[in-house]
């Protein structure tokens, strides 16, 4: 059985130039055909007088994918790229052009990405072009320049449900016609003044206005600098119950994904979760160690990209993840946070760390602890993959080394702390539950995430297609054992507590390609297309990509011409947190955030679920 931390070693190893901001990346591909269904928006993230960072958002507003994009644009003398991220940039002269990296050139219908670049000067850019259209999906008219961009918007008359923009006008050389108000990056409304009200808005949410001047030829200029604006009233009461509601945060999520704290709050699911697993910190000399110290506490955030609203400083103790944390703990004092460790790609270090477990734990109790973010932390979350048995390397540290591990943990943190782990689910006769003492180490842990999901997928190339997430076994299933209620249940038989059990949900599919028959079952000659790895899509991709057509063993598949997927679902997520509480188990938990729809989707199902 494979398990979703391999998603773990792909993005790392993925995403090598990312986590170096600075460098400066180059390469050029031949030019793309024209696109009229997508555009290119701009905004400048932050401005220190000589120099800027800035950001390009790519949206694919037409009905079929993008398989490849270039944006290019022209800076005014004195005013260039010093280093970029998440696209190759070059230039020819004044004229600057990015391409998609070879793992985010792919944009379903629908969806968008950003990239980003430092520059110095202080010029905006001009003339956009998006695969040799108009970035704004409309003409490229020759001898028209497009507009400038209008001024910031300033915000006022904010109420529990409403606000006023005001902007100063923009200029063309042959009139501006109409402006395009932005909010969180989508259009809410075109007008021709300068000024405009949003209503409808909701209570105590934040919210980023930008604006976009359009000129007499249609043609779009680059968009204004933001404005966040939270509206007054709302309430951030916690979840109600008791049941463990725990979601994945990957710190190398705010890269490719661009996938940050705040869209917690923005999707709503900020409200309904009670813990969070910050994934993932490192094992290494038998050491717990901070893995990508960039993304974790060092990258600096917008006032509109955080949750409090507030700008970071170049001279603040603590920025990134950790402080985007530390602000949403603020908002949602009813959220807990775990330090979670290991998962797929970095669970090689602990049989190092399984010989001196007392020393393992206190390194790891001082990452925790260290004072710039002893605050964000309210516990710690192995992620051994597998104890005494094989993941990406195999362990040989012995049946007890996984207690031993977790009792010194529990020494070290005391009961202030909540100390948990991520375990196997493979519930076979003989299988890796049965190789570490999970029993007898369930005394020192407050719960297990039981990793019910990835038993089976195209890491099996040829098939037989089956759920990669079966709440029971079915007929013709293709390994015994290998479902949640055959896991849950070797996991009571050997003295675990009910309520110390986390059922898993995955926020993906697993999918096959080659594939002719519907039902479970068939064959297949390789894995489906995904956007980051293949045979691995998000959740909120597949629901329109390729919807549902059945479920078998409580978990929803799809097939839709060659690919075979299966997923879960608002439905079904609902029909398995039913099924947990019948078991009388802690909870759930899921993999990971990113994979849920802008509106949080299956976070609310589980909310919903458990109560």
């Amino acid at each position: 059985m494979r398990l979703r931390r391999r998603l773990g070693l792909r993005a790392v190893a993925g995403f090598t130039t990312l986590l170096l901001p600075f460098a400066a990346l180059v390469g050029l591909a031949s030019p793309a055909s024209a696109a009229t269904t997508a555009t290119a928006t701009y905004a400048k993230t932050q401005d220190w007088g000589n120099g800027f960072e800035g950001k390009w958002t790519v949206k694919n507003t037409g009905t079929t994918a993008i398989n490849s994009w270039t944006v290019e644009w022209d800076f005014p003398s004195g005013t260039s790229v010093t280093s970029s991220w998440d696209a190759d940039v070059t230039s020819s002269g004044t004229h600057w052009t990015a391409k998609n990296k070879s793992w985010n050139g792919t944009l379903a219908p629908g969806a968008s990405l950003s990239f980003g670049f430092n520059g110095s000067g202080t010029g905006s850019p001009t003339n956009c072009k998006l695969n040799g259209g108009s970035c704004d999906g409309g003409p490229t008219v020759p001898g028209d320049n497009p507009p400038s961009a209008p001024g910031k918007p300033t915000a006022s008359d904010i109420t529990n449900t409403s606000v006023k923009l005001s902007w100063s006008a923009a200029t063309d050389d042959k009139g501006v016609k109409n402006y395009d108000v932005l909010r969180d990056g989508a259009k809410v409304a075109t007008v021709t003044g300068t000024s405009y009200t949003n209503t409808g808005l909701t209570a105590g949410t934040d919210y980023s206005y930008t604006v976009q001047a359009r000129d007499t030829a249609d043609q779009t200029g680059p968009v204004s600098g933001s404005t966040a604006v939270r509206t007054t009233g709302g309430t951030t009461e916690p979840p109600t119950g008791d049941k463990v509601k725990l979601g994945y945060f990957t710190e190398w999520g705010v890269y490719g994904r661009n996938y940050h704290v705040k869209n917690l709050v923005t999707s709503g699911s900020a409200s309904k979760i009670t813990h969070i697993n910050y994934s993932f910190g490192n094992v290494k000399n038998g050491q717990c160690t901070v893995d990508d110290t960039f993304a974790a506490y060092e990258k600096a955030y917008t006032a509109d990209q955080s949750v409090s609203g507030t700008a970071d400083t170049w001279d603040q103790p603590l920025r990134g993840n950790f402080n985007q944390l530390r602000q949403l703990k603020a908002k949602y004092p009813h959220i807990k946070v775990l330090y979670s460790f290991g998962g797929w790609t970095y669970s090689g270090g602990f049989g190092q760390a399984a010989q001196n477990a007392a020393a393992f734990a206190k390194s790891c109790k001082a990452v925790v602890e260290d004072p710039r973010w002893a605050d964000v932390f309210d516990g710690i979350d192995i992620d051994w993959e597998y104890p005494n048995a094989c993941g990406l390397t195999c362990d040989t540290s012995g049946f007890a080394a996984f207690k031993t591990l977790s009792q010194a943990l529990r020494t070290e943190f005391g009961s202030n702390y909540l100390v948990t782990a991520a375990i196997t689910a493979d519930g076979s006769s003989g299988g890796k539950i049965d190789a570490a003492d999970y029993g007898g180490a369930a005394q020192y842990l407050d719960w297990y995430n039981v990793m019910t999901y990835d038993y089976f997928g195209a890491f099996d190339a040829d098939g037989p297609t089956a759920p990669h997430s079966p709440l029971t076994s079915y007929s013709g299933i293709p390994a015994a054992g290998f479902n949640s209620a055959d896991a849950i249940a070797k996991l009571k038989s050997k003295g675990v507590p009910a309520k110390k059990l986390l059922l898993g949900i995955g926020f993906y599919g697993r999918g096959w390609t080659g594939v002719t028959q519907s039902a479970p079952g068939g064959s297949a000659t390789g894995a489906a297309p995904g956007t980051y790895e293949a045979g691995i899509e998000d959740y909120k991709i597949l629901k329109n990509s390729c919807p549902v057509t059945g479920t078998i063993a409580g978990t929803a598949y799809a097939h839709c011409g060659s690919n075979w997927w299966s997923y879960d679902t608002p439905a079904t997520i609902n029909s398995k947190m039913a099924w947990a509480k019948n078991q009388g188990l802690g909870g759930a938990f899921f993999w990971e955030f990113s994979g849920d729809t802008g509106n949080g989707e299956l976070v609310t199902a589980i909310d919903s679920g458990l109560k």
